[in-house]
Parts: structure tokens; C-alpha cells; sequence
């Protein structure tokens, strides 16, 4: 006879040996206690309730000050420029990483061997230095030309009119989000099962074709869980375009801190609360994407938070209709 676990049966009847078994009589299934999981969860909420309490009470925190702060043109301009240089940063940090991946794992060893070679200099590279030295990067090359290696130049260009604070973010955010990004890409790739490049290779199916609609979709299911990762590390690494002169919205918020000095914290706090928001929207897409991919790689698709609150209030009201009923 199964029985939930955790829980206790009262039997009316057992078999005994001295006649054939008698059958068992239904009884209430009773949970067995469990006091020790009660304190945690007391002891847990009563941290979280003295935390928001002092959250909400210390005046050191001027929430009055946050509520003029956070909407002001001054910081959502700075937030725009944190978007404009996210977006612009994933999208070519992406694609430069499918690139080097591929090259990672190319046949070729002049590919293999940049590719590395890339990879390993950009992550041991901390993205401030990266920012500063392609900032100063005028004073080392006056102009840039592109032509014949030791040869002739096709055509030059002055490197200080285009490298502007924006172009230089994005140029080193996307450099440095690359190297990241093309070992995402390359465990996704690593991660499907051979079988299905024989069985592609065996139908005579062309490289790119195979990469395209069997390989890389079904990379996708590991690759964007962890690059999400990375996109939020992006969002948050987007305040170092500061010491670049580039307002963005912690900029923004340390210009207005060096002006206003008596509202440093609650300016803080607005860039925290900003980048929670921002954060927890690419979570939510994180979500529903995943949920897309995992369409024929799962049995049953993991409930949406709509799904389980109306799961969740069907459950109460059958709880509540049996309790009544006894």
C-alpha cells in the first residue's frame, strides 16, 4: 500500500497468521510535525519584518528625498543611456561571441589559437582598464587607415572624431562582453548531443544549415539561461561608463551626489532600486524564453506565476471546502 511520505496511516485491521489478511479500512492520512521547519520560518520572518522596518523608519535613508530623485529628467536620462548602451553592448558582445566560439571550435589552428588567445586576454583584463585605455587610444594613434600590411593605405581616418564617450563604451563593453559570451556559446554548442551532428552530417545537410535550424536551437536551452547571466552583469557593469565621461545613470546620480552632497544616499538608492528594476524585467523575459525553448525537450512546460496563483486558489478553496464538510 503507497502512502504519501511524511505521513502516518491508522490501520483498523492488520493480516495476522493465523487467517488470510482482511482488508484495510481507509483512515485520515495524518502529516507527520514538523517543528523544526515552524522556528526557522519564524525566526526568518521576524529578520525580514526588523529589516524592512528599519528600512522604512531610519530617517538616515531620506525617502522623502528618493521620491524627488527618481523621477527627475536628470536620472532618466542617465537611465536611457544605461539602456542605449546595454543594448547596443549585448547585441554586438553576441555576436562577436558566436563568432569566437566558432572559431574555438574551428579545425583551423590560426582560428582556434586567436580565438583563444582573445578570450584569455579579455577575461583577465578588468573592464575599467579596458574602458580608460580605448579613452586615451587617440594618444596613441593620431589616425587609423585601413590598406596593405607594410604597404600602401586605401584610406585613413582621424580616430578622435569618431571615438566618441558613447562609441567608446560600447567599443569596450562589447569587447570585454565577447570573450564572456563565446564561452556561453561554446558550451551550448559542446552541449548537444553528438547524435545529432551525425545524424545531420549523415542526411548531407550543409554546415550552415546544420548549425542554423539543428544545432544552434537546440544550444539555445543552455546558452540563454547563462547568458542572461551575463546581461545582467552587463546592465550592472554599464556604471563603470562613468570614468569615460559618460553620463549614464549611476553617472548621474554621482554628478547630482557632488552637488547636492546631503543626497548622496537617497541618490544611491534610486540607482539601486533602477537596477533591481531593470534586472527583474530581463529575469521575467529570461523566463518566458527558456519556457519557449523547453517546448519538446520536457514533459509538462513549468507553470507560469499566473498559472500558480490560480493553481494556488484552487487548492485553498478545496481545502476550505473539505474542512467545512467535516
Amino acid at each position: 500500500m503507497s502512502q504519501p511520505p511524511g505521513a502516518t496511516v491508522t490501520l483498523a485491521e492488520a493480516p495476522t497468521s493465523d487467517g488470510p489478511s482482511k482488508s484495510f479500512t481507509a483512515q485520515r492520512v495524518l502529516p507527520l510535525r514538523q517543528p523544526g521547519r515552524w522556528i526557522v520560518t519564524a525566526v526568518v520572518l521576524v529578520l525580514v519584518a526588523q529589516f524592512v522596518h528599519g528600512l522604512v523608519t531610519n530617517p538616515f535613508y531620506q525617502w522623502d528625498r528618493w521620491s524627488y530623485w527618481f523621477l527627475r529628467p536628470t536620472i532618466l536620462d542617465g537611465l536611457l543611456i544605461t539602456l542605449e548602451v546595454t543594448a547596443y553592448s549585448a547585441v554586438l558582445g553576441l555576436a562577436g561571441g558566436i563568432v569566437l566560439a566558432l572559431g574555438r571550435l574551428s579545425k583551423s589552428p590560426v582560428l582556434r589559437a586567436v580565438s583563444w588567445t582573445y578570450v584569455w586576454a579579455l577575461r583577465s583584463i578588468p573592464l575599467i582598464v579596458v574602458l580608460i585605455f580605448l579613452y586615451n587610444f587617440s594618444a596613441l594613434y593620431k589616425t587609423l587607415s585601413v590598406g596593405i600590411p607594410f604597404g600602401p593605405a586605401f584610406f585613413s581616418f582621424d580616430e578622435s572624431r569618431l571615438a566618441t564617450d558613447m562609441v567608446v563604451a560600447v567599443i569596450g563593453l562589447s569587447l570585454n562582453e565577447a570573450a564572456y559570451a563565446a564561452e556561453v556559446v561554446r558550451g551550448g554548442i559542446l552541449s548537444v548531443d553528438q547524435g545529432q551532428h551525425e545524424a545531420a552530417a549523415a542526411l548531407g545537410l550543409p554546415k550552415g544549415y546544420q548549425f542554423r535550424r539543428i544545432v544552434f536551437p537546440q544550444a539555445l536551452r543552455s546558452i540563454i539561461p547563462n547568458y542572461v547571466n551575463q546581461l545582467i552583469g552587463l546592465i550592472k557593469g554599464t556604471s563603470l561608463v562613468f570614468y569615460v565621461s559618460l553620463l549614464d545613470l549611476f553617472g548621474s546620480a554621482q554628478t547630482m551626489g557632488s552637488t547636492y552632497p546631503g543626497d548622496i544616499v537617497p541618490l544611491l538608492l534610486v540607482v539601486t532600486v533602477w537596477y533591481l528594476i531593470l534586472t527583474s524585467i530581463v529575469s521575467v523575459v529570461q523566463f518566458y524564453v527558456e519556457r519557449h525553448y523547453a517546448r519538446g525537450a520536457t514533459r509538462s512546460l513549468s507553470p507560469t506565476p499566473l498559472q500558480k496563483l490560480r493553481t494556488g486558489l484552487s487548492d485553498l478553496r478545496a481545502r476550505i471546502r473539505r474542512e467545512a464538510a467535516v
